[in-house]
């Protein structure tokens, strides 16, 4: 594949460029800062932007190999792009970000960093927050070591923030598109067309005929549950074939997958601003929608074609994403 085309060709070091990765049938995958990429593309999708959903390097107090902001810095940093972040969305369109917890280095207490810089985000964007979510995985591996494993003191940390924002207090909603199945007792109360109506000991008078129709299914409640544990998947085979080394810390696809469907209609734009393997790329072209992703690291966005591979059908190692 030939070299990734740049976007911006001024020879002074002082001038942002960002350049096309490669393209798929719905969306295009941009390498570059995200500081970058609003400067040189931002005015092209300014009011375009149905959703904005992303997962930003998790608030730490010490740095890894991947690169991390620190403490107030991180807060100051995310903060800051708020406001052009927000520039990009539709009227009703949302912006979704979830952020992991902090520890305090070396001793067993939590940050309250990840807290701090929701809630900088949404007021230096002039966010409205809609509704905050939780996002468990089960299958997390126990952290933080010293203080679940070896000392046994705390319980593993097992959960991230998931805060859904908006420019306006009514942006487009597709609740219908995310019902889960109704349990077994719902099924038979549709069914049987009996239930326990009346007064409860909170005084709510409960009436029976809301509980007989029947809506295709539950609304789900603001905890969601995902585990992480697709090893096996296309994009593992992908880069294993070419011995490229997997994202530290990829974002879960059926959470993307469920806020896509939430959150936007077929052809939708969706962007990913901190995009890793892109995972939330694959999920908008799996759903039917448009979408782009920015990423900084070259290895990381190799990887990511991996992502695509269950769409090429048969052969899919060679038919991946390809370049401009």
């Amino acid at each position: 594949m030939t070299a990734a085309t740049p976007l911006a060709n001024d020879e002074r070091d002082d001038v942002p460029t960002v350049a096309e990765a490669y393209k798929t049938k719905l969306g295009t995958m941009y390498e570059g800062k995200i500081e970058e990429f609003l400067e040189v593309m931002g005015p092209k999708y300014k009011g375009r932007v149905q959703l904005i959903f992303f997962s930003p390097p998790f608030p730490l107090k010490r740095k890894k190999k991947y690169g991390n902001k620190e403490g107030q810095e991180y807060v100051d940093w995310l903060a800051g792009l708020a406001p052009r972040l927000a520039e990009l969305l539709t009227d009703d369109g949302s912006l979704v970000i979830e952020v992991g917890n902090a520890w305090d280095p070396g001793h067993p207490t939590m940050s309250l960093l990840p807290l701090k810089s929701l809630i900088e985000f949404s007021e230096r964007g002039e966010l409205k927050v809609c509704q905050q979510f939780i996002c468990n995985n089960p299958a997390r591996l126990p952290s933080p070591i010293q203080w679940v494993n070896v000392e046994r003191i705390r319980v593993k940390d097992s959960y991230t923030h998931v805060w859904w924002m908006s420019k306006v207090e009514k942006p487009k909603v597709r609740q219908r598109s995310v019902l889960r199945e109704y349990s077994d007792s719902m099924k038979k109360l549709l069914r049987t067309k009996k239930y326990n109506a009346g007064a409860r000991p909170s005084e709510h008078v409960i009436g029976a005929e809301s509980f007989f129709t029947d809506n295709g299914g539950a609304i789900p409640p603001s905890v969601l549950e995902f585990s992480n544990t697709n090893s096996g998947g296309p994009y593992r085979r992908y880069l294993k074939a070419r011995g490229l080394k997997a994202h530290p810390a990829p974002m879960q696809g059926p959470l993307a997958e469920w806020f896509i469907k939430f959150l936007t209609d077929d052809g939708d734009l969706v962007l990913d601003p901190f995009g890793g393997s892109n995972t939330t790329g694959a999920a908008a072209e799996q759903l039917g929608r448009k979408w782009i992703a920015v990423e900084p690291m070259h290895d990381y966005i190799e990887g990511s074609k991996g992502r695509f591979a269950q769409f090429a059908g048969e052969g899919a190692a060679e038919k991946l994403p390809e370049q401009p």
